[in-house]
């Protein structure tokens, strides 16, 4: 038998760093998808082994089922339905498995993340022989959720070989996951964020398995559709960033002036705020979409002053935003800032080959992606 699944990365398009401060956030899922397919070994295949595959980087990694069976004897009566978190003892296993592979120091980032898959794929399969290989549209480390839509697409993957969920094995192309299965792919995929992050806020899990568009306050998530048809253009600026450097530096600007950073956390959160009603009032004709798009571009400007403001800009993200304006585009840093990924609303019909080239010429990652959409699918059928 063979699943494959799919989740969405994330952007924010409004309101990093002030939602650290009680503002208005929100964020959206791009037709950008990180792909974990699972196959199980069968008799005929004589291998008692697990293997991951991270296609992208071009490393693969196996063990014997025994020695995983022997790693985690407290997770053998665990069940899928439960999602549990990775104990001390259970992080040592963990730790011990992954000390002998063979990971080039230049990638040795991604240690936590096949630890989280070790975590995942035990606590939900057990100790079946199986391999997995994962594939991703999204860049690493640049701020667009890619190590949440990995824990997603792989719990999806995992689950729906359970009895936990409900799904149409015989379904043709790809199928959404009902509420409540929605639910505990959300929940084991945040399991997977904390092995790699320690303490995430579950946004990224969270709109990488539901899509469509969430907007945040105070630990508050509400959901959101829009029948708008949003397109980005996304610059990975390819210059990494310390994010928590980067909102301690905001926190101590907030602490240098009181008054003034009030009002600037209290504009981004007026900014959120008429975004959300932007997109979620009804667009009955061409001149509301155009009007809409030109009220976001503002939105869009405006947001980026404001992040200016706090200081977490950087001489790249300055370099892509004058790029774009030349072309009459608005643009705004996404995430943490000091580099990582700057977004640029594309209205309807706008030509972006120019713009596009012009920025791959200073070196920068290109993606066009819609936003808004479905968030984790899977996929029965090999082949597609």
């Amino acid at each position: 038998m063979e699943v494959k699944a799919r989740a969405p990365g994330k952007i924010i398009l409004t309101g990093e760093h002030a939602v650290v401060h009680g503002s208005t956030a929100v964020a959206t899922s791009i037709g950008l998808y990180t792909y974990v397919s699972l196959r199980f070994t069968t008799p005929s295949d004589d291998e008692d082994l697990l293997k991951l595959h991270l296609k992208d980087t071009a490393l693969e990694f196996s063990w014997p089922v025994s020695r995983v069976r022997g790693a985690f004897p407290e997770s053998a009566a665990q069940l899928s339905s439960t999602p549990t978190s990775c104990s001390v003892e259970n992080a040592k296993a963990i730790a011990a498995l992954v000390e002998h592979l063979d990971i080039p120091e230049a990638k040795i980032g991604l240690a936590s993340g096949v630890s989280a898959f070790l975590w995942l794929y035990s606590s939900i399969q057990g100790f079946k022989p199986a391999t997995v290989v994962v594939t991703s549209e999204l860049p690493l480390g640049s701020g667009l959720g890619s190590s949440a839509s990995y824990c997603v697409a792989l719990a999806a993957a995992l689950l729906a070989c359970t009895d936990s969920v409900s799904t149409d094995v015989n379904h043709q192309g790809w199928l959404s996951f009902g509420e409540k299965d929605l639910e505990l792919v959300n929940k084991w995929a945040f399991e997977g964020e904390k092995i790699i992050h320690g303490k995430p806020s579950g946004i990224d899990n969270t709109v990488s398995a539901y899509g469509n568009i969430i907007s945040f306050k105070s630990g508050n998530l509400t959901h959101m559709k829009s029948d708008m048809t949003l397109k980005m253009l996304i610059t990975n600026t390819k210059v990494g960033r310390n994010t928590k450097a980067l909102v301690a530096g905001v926190s101590e600007r907030m602490l240098r002036h009181p008054d003034i950073m009030a009002f600037v956390f209290s504009a981004v959160d007026s900014i959120s705020n008429e975004l959300t009603a932007i997109l979620k009032s009804p667009t009955p004709d061409e001149l509301s979409v155009t009007e809409k798009e030109e009220k976001i571009e503002e939105l869009m400007e405006m947001n980026q002053g404001l992040l200016q403001s706090m200081g977490v800009s950087h001489a790249t993200i300055e370099t892509v935003l004058r790029t774009t304006l030349k072309y009459k585009l608005a643009s705004k840093l996404t995430g943490a800032g000091g580099g990582g990924c700057v977004l640029t609303l594309l209205p309807t019909c706008t030509v972006v080959d120019k713009v596009v080239s012009e920025l791959e010429s200073c070196g920068f990652q290109c993606f066009i992606a819609e936003i808004g959409g479905t968030g984790v699918e899977i996929n029965f059928g090999a082949s597609s």
